[in-house]
């Protein structure tokens, strides 16, 4: 019996997530901020065993709540998948300190504090952590500087962490997708922290979050500490440190729309 722990589950990739994991037997516990459509999800989950806890990822005590769970409703956990993010499209120069707070809140803080929670559970189990970054946490991106800074962040301090629990026998996948259809994008924060009023800029195919699931779960399975599924933004993080100035000349060549 596999169980596992997914955030920011009741949409985008944090559902297709849910889906695929469900397909192959696992039993669940989902959360995410938005109860209402994390019921709804997970009703339709009929097949095996699933559980909700909705509440924001950043409060300690839902983080705390999420680990006893596990343990109350399945006596183990088995893979944690930090999944949960809020990204931002705004100039660096102009957003309010507030957003650069919540963004990093969201994207390294609750991630890392809910994988040291569940460590205790993940060793017993000789599990597994999954963490979905960015291809923004390999090379910046114009309009993102919150976002880059918190997926970066994550991914190297997973990185540090990766070898202190090699031993105890927990692995780790580290995700870097490059741009996916997800709400995530459509809940993108503003400067002054409401939406963001103009629509992102994109680079290469606009994939699903279904597509990606797919690779995560393969990935998972083929025992890779980190899924790069995206060729030409793997190709272009790689060009950000062999040609920095020229990468950074077509990288504002490429978002000039984010400087308006």
């Amino acid at each position: 019996m596999r169980v596992t722990l997914i955030t920011g589950a009741a949409s985008g990739l944090g559902w297709a997530l849910a889906q695929a994991c469900q397909a192959r037997g696992d039993k669940l516990l989902l959360t995410d901020v938005n109860q209402d459509l994390l019921e709804q999800r997970a009703a339709s989950l009929t097949a095996t065993k699933v559980i909700t806890l909705a509440g924001d990822i950043c409060d300690e005590q839902v983080q705390l709540a999420l680990v006893d769970a596990c343990l109350a409703e399945f006596g183990r956990l088995d893979v944690l998948i930090n999944n949960a993010g809020i990204t931002h499209r705004s100039l660096t120069q102009r957003t309010a300190p507030a957003v650069f707070r919540k963004v990093m809140a969201v994207n390294y803080h609750a991630p890392l504090e809910l994988t040291l929670k569940a460590l205790p559970l993940l060793k017993a189990s000789r599990g597994q952590i999954v963490a979905v970054g960015s291809m923004a946490s390999w090379m910046p991106v114009l309009g993102r500087a919150g976002y880059c800074a918190a997926k970066s962040a994550l991914a190297q301090a997973l990185e540090v962490l990766r070898g202190e629990v090699r031993r105890d026998g927990v692995r780790l996948l580290l995700v870097y997708p490059s741009f996916l259809a997800t709400p995530i994008e459509q809940n993108a924060l503003g400067a002054d922290g409401h939406a963001a009023s103009h629509a992102r800029t994109t680079l290469g195919t606009l994939h699903s979050a279904e597509w990606m699931a797919a690779k995560v779960i393969r990935a998972q399975a083929q025992g890779l500490e980190r899924l790069f599924p995206d060729r030409r933004t793997h190709l272009a993080s790689l060009l950000w440190r062999l040609a920095p100035s020229f990468f950074h000349r077509q990288m504002c060549r490429r978002f000039a729309a984010e400087l308006h």
